[in-house]
């Protein structure tokens, strides 16, 4: 019994030892990391995720103080760095939320290469020509999202059919002329004129624009901020997004964010002049195969003679039905049915 009570109490202090050397071993390791210092200097940190490609906006970076012994020379420091020459600029490397922003992170505009960081992986950069009319005012800024309207004149006997169709949505503004900043004036964003806009698309999507150019006019159309929630449950509707079972609120609002930031191709909407007026067509006209001018009203005309002095087909102005009776059909307006 005396020895069983002797190795107990040896165990215990052994115990008691080795558990004293492993807490005094530990000690130093938690005490190499500094404490955040309050009164050190202020960095420039991101705000949120800054993946590449991202213009730096103000409401995406902010200054916070950080310790004195871990501020580098690469770091943007406050009082040091110029905020105005910062905004604009275009994001090279990943960074993470609270992280700070280092020198050779950010490309500048104007500087080689800038266009290239800006534009997100598989995508491509156009320039379109826009008028003042058809660049919404200027109202148009980079880093807005717009749609792009065709508008084109599809010809056929008679009057031409006039046409709108939206053929892509949801495009990212790049740059307008060769400026990718606002510029600022007393805290207000000056509205400027602009006769190009760059934007960003995939390859498609390129080839289209490049299409719908030598076709019509192009006109921009901008979209709301509002629009994200309504074009997320369009696009998860049409399957093109698919979120997992039991998706969290975070996992959602990331598949939303992806999915909004890509431009929307495919289910175009349109208007013809009849959609707008009662005088105009709602299909393209037929065309004259006779070789004569329509009326001026929806009547028959007076009859063409043919080569062989036999009445050629009656030519009409407006919608016309051909009936078929027999072997013989006819072209007949179609009021008078």
């Amino acid at each position: 019994m005396v020895l069983l009570a002797v190795a107990l109490l040896v165990a215990a202090f052994t115990a008691f030892v080795a558990r004293t050397m492993l807490a005094g071993g530990s000690a130093p390791q938690a005490g190499a990391v500094p404490a955040a210092n309050p009164t050190g200097p202020k960095v420039l940190v991101a705000q949120r995720a800054l993946p590449v490609g991202t213009i730096i906006t103000a409401d995406s970076v902010a200054f916070q103080s950080w310790p004195d012994n871990l501020v580098q020379d690469a770091y943007y420091i406050d009082g040091q760095a110029d905020m105005s020459k910062l905004l604009g600029t275009v994001v090279r490397f990943p960074i993470t939320a609270g992280q700070p922003l280092t020198q050779g992170a950010l490309v500048a505009p104007g500087d080689r290469g800038f266009l290239a960081a800006a534009l997100g992986a598989g995508m491509r950069a156009v320039t379109i020509s826009v008028s003042a009319d058809a660049g919404v005012g200027g109202f148009v800024f980079p880093g807005d999202r717009v749609d792009l309207v065709l508008t084109q004149d599809v010809k056929g006997g008679g009057d031409p059919l006039r046409t709108a169709e939206t053929i892509l949505r949801n495009l990212r503004v790049l740059a307008t002329d060769q400026a990718t900043t606002s510029q600022v004036e007393d805290g207000k964003t000056v509205v400027q004129g602009f006769r190009t806009v760059t934007l960003e698309v995939t390859p498609r999507i390129a080839e289209k624009v490049a299409v719908a150019q030598q076709i019509g006019q192009i006109s921009l159309s901008l979209r709301s901020i509002a629009d994200n929630q309504g074009e997320f449950d369009r696009v998860l509707a049409s399957g093109d997004v698919k979120l997992p079972e039991g998706a969290t609120r975070e996992q959602e609002e990331k598949f939303m964010s992806q999915a909004m930031n890509q431009p929307l191709d495919g289910a175009t909407t349109y208007v013809t002049g009849a959609d707008v007026s009662r005088f105009q067509r709602a299909t393209r006209p037929p065309q004259n195969t006779g070789g004569s001018m329509p009326s001026a009203a929806p009547m028959a005309a007076p009859q063409p003679q043919t080569a062989g002095g036999a009445p050629a087909a009656p030519v009409f102005r407006g919608p016309v039905v051909r009936v078929t009776r027999g072997n013989e059909t006819t072209i007949e307006p179609a009021g008078k049915h």
